[in-house]
């Protein structure tokens, strides 16, 4: 075998190895949500916020919805829904349906979201559900069984 011919099998040799290397554990990335692909949700931001009792913080999370109330219709009006992340934590959903869709929620939905959160010592509020209309704020939204509501 040339020398030419044993240097590019040696590239090709190196080349199949680095496909075949296993990811680093250690080293893993959430899942972005593409049809059926599952996403990894963490809610240690807002965990984080409510322990450090801090407000205006921009964070994501899941829970389930345990509590539908009525809209708020004073100034613009707000979807209203508790939603529990832990056995300790309930947020209560400000979802604003003057700028967003209103989210076709029942008890017991599992729900994504991303938005603004507030303190309060029985849990705390997140609001800004949706986009904001002078861009001044980061959008954020409410995802109901693989729709985004913002």
């Amino acid at each position: 075998m040339s020398v030419l011919a044993r240097l590019l099998f040696a590239i090709f040799l190196a080349l199949a190895l680095g496909a075949c290397k296993q990811p680093d554990a250690n080293n893993t990335q959430p899942v972005a949500i593409t049809g059926s692909a599952v996403t990894e949700v963490s809610n240690s931001a807002v965990e984080q916020a409510f322990t450090a009792k801090l407000s205006d913080v921009q964070v994501s999370g899941k829970g389930f919805v345990i509590k539908l109330l009525a809209d708020d219709n004073k100034g613009s009006r707000h979807q209203k829904f508790l939603v529990k992340i832990n056995a300790r934590q309930t947020l209560l959903f400000a979802h604003n349906i003057d700028l967003a869709p209103r989210v076709p929620l029942q008890i017991g939905d599992e729900v994504t979201f991303n938005g603004e959160y507030v303190y309060n010592p029985k849990g705390g509020v997140i609001h800004w559900t949706h986009r904001a209309p002078q861009g001044n704020h980061e959008a954020g939204w409410v995802m109901l069984n693989g729709k985004k509501y913002q």
